[in-house]
């Protein structure tokens, strides 16, 4: 039996489908491994120093010749076109904005960038339900900088090397490139210190490695600069304005979400959402269509008031190749190295049905509703006792073990009769060996090679440093861990700093299934309460 409960929001995700729960050996995929080889792999490298139906073409990368001012577009073969966002916040918030690349990707019939995972909020959106965002423009600027930071600090990690995407790449419903690729052919950079292996080095090793350069590139890509003919255009319309559809009817139309008379007057609002067909604003005959590289702000979206707050595509009846990606994208599969792990950590370790507790405890408003979660939590419990017969619960919590003194983590862990507690460390060998697993595999390159350049075509570099550090401190990694177990229905309450201190904490009980996929729309900083996941194996 599987069950999750989950303290938090009211909404719920209207993409949610139910299935047989899986066993406790398939579970623990997600909740586990996704803590084995986020946490691990980020600990190991941090170590580590025009038309929709239109059948996707392979990638041909082709060495970029002498530089000159402003023709990146012309490193790669002219008819490739390519789709960059800006990712923000929270791990889960970045997996639902890889989700929705993937659709605006396939539906412009374009090739998604793939980013790397930025570190916990390192990147802020703000509010889009207070219309106070940062700008697409900056949202840009600040995650080259990041991702640039993450390379050159040896802590670059792609979404790629976490999720696996070989499944909707073989079947051809989109085209992807790592971002690590398309820095180095598209502004010749050399980006091999976000490199862990051979097969990186050996496609974006060359190139220069000057800062101004660096900054050259982010500046151009960002739109800092404004949108250049046939090379860039950059998306402006944010969540304040826009609302993209697909395929529906009453285009150009007012959303039903508007800022209220209250909000426009305390905050000098003048803003009016609008609900438009991106195929139409941005496929053929737009003009960005021409542009070798269209780049949008952030693509997170939430359900909000009867809308939603930037996206509204859930189905294209009218388009099956678009409603297929649809349904590929509902659950992300992580990488099988980390599958394989957690499989193996139940079998070898916990060897029993098993409770999995996620507690939030220190980061944003979690840190002000310990009473609530640790009585949820309590409560649960009380309702798994049973004669003779200790609880096995496998702890992910921000709160470290050595100040669980005096709070009910604490009695918990005093009462060994009664509780058997698991937790991982970054230093478990099973976290260690699956992380340089995960590196050595390079998937995040690998699965955007469409080409036969793998094969030969790209000089290979000898001189790739991969040199070792000292880990950083794993808290950040932590804090974003509730929202990869197999709890597949986060919300977020996006309410105002002042009603949120209102809501009342309430308890969902939810079954636990597709396990061992990465978690959708997330809870980032607005979340209301923290979450407890709970899915209980017995």
């Amino acid at each position: 039996m599987g069950l999750t409960l989950q303290l938090g929001s009211k909404s719920t995700n209207k993409w949610r489908k139910k299935t047989t729960p899986k066993s406790p050996i398939t579970c623990i995929s997600l909740s586990l491994l996704s803590l084995i080889i986020i946490t691990s792999t980020i600990f190991i490298y941090h170590s580590r120093t025009q038309n929709p139906f239109t059948s996707p073409k392979p990638i041909s990368l082709n060495p970029p010749q002498t530089p000159t001012t402003n023709t990146q577009c012309s490193s790669f073969n002219s008819s490739e076109r390519f789709l960059f966002y800006a990712p923000n916040s929270g791990f889960s918030n970045q997996v639902s904005e890889l989700r929705w690349g993937l659709l605006m990707a396939a539906i412009l019939n374009r090739t998604l960038v793939v980013p790397p995972i930025l570190d916990h909020h390192a990147v802020a959106l703000g509010s889009c339900p207070k219309f106070r965002v940062a700008d697409p423009s900056r949202l840009r600027m600040s995650v080259w900088d990041h991702s640039i930071d993450l390379a050159k600090s040896h802590r670059y990690i792609s979404m790629g090397d976490i999720v696996d995407l070989s499944s909707l790449v073989s079947s051809s419903m989109v085209r992807i490139i790592d971002f690590r690729v398309f820095a180095s052919w598209w502004c010749r950079l050399n980006m091999d210190l976000a490199c862990s292996g051979s097969l990186c080095c050996s496609m974006v090793g060359s190139g220069s490695s000057s800062d101004e350069d660096f900054q050259k590139c982010g500046s151009l890509l960002s739109g800092m600069d404004g949108n250049i003919d046939q090379c860039l255009y950059a998306v402006e319309e944010d969540c304040r304005t826009t609302v993209w559809t697909y395929q529906q009817e009453h285009d150009e139309t007012l959303d039903p979400y508007q800022p209220d008379e209250v909000l426009k007057r305390k905050k000098k609002i003048f803003y009016i959402r609008r609900r438009r067909d991106v195929y139409k604003a941005l496929g053929p005959g737009s003009k960005a269509e021409t542009a070798t590289v269209l780049a949008f702000g952030t693509l997170f979206t939430s359900p909000y008031k009867n809308s939603e707050l930037y996206i509204d595509i859930k189905e294209s009846p009218k388009d099956a190749r678009i409603q297929s990606v649809l349904e590929n994208i509902k659950y992300l599969p992580f990488v099988p190295e980390i599958l394989d792990a957690g499989k193996d950590y139940v079998k070898s370790h916990i060897r029993n049905p098993f409770l999995c507790a996620q507690l939030r405890l220190l980061d944003g408003q979690f840190k002000n509703h310990w009473k609530a979660t640790f009585s949820a939590l309590e409560q649960k419990l009380q309702a798994l006792q049973s004669d003779h017969k200790p609880v096995h619960i496998f702890i992910m919590t921000d709160l470290p073990s050595s100040n669980w003194t005096g709070n009910y983590l604490g009695e918990l862990a005093s009462k060994s009769d009664s509780y058997k507690l698991y937790i991982l460390r970054e230093n478990d060998e099973v976290v260690v060996r699956t992380a340089e697993k995960v590196m050595a595999a390079e998937h995040g390159v690998r699965s955007g090679i469409l080409s036969t350049d793998q094969d030969g075509m790209i000089t290979k570099n000898s001189h790739c440093p991969l040199s070792v550090r000292s880990p950083d401190l794993l808290l950040h990694v932590e804090e974003t861990e509730n929202n990869k177990a197999p709890e597949h229905n986060h919300t977020c309450n996006h309410a105002n700093d002042e009603e949120e201190s209102k809501v009342p904490p309430r308890i969902y009980t939810k079954s636990a299934n597709q396990a061992g996929h990465a978690a959708p729309a997330g809870c980032g900083k607005r979340t209301t309460h923290a979450l407890i996941n709970l899915p209980i194996f017995l």
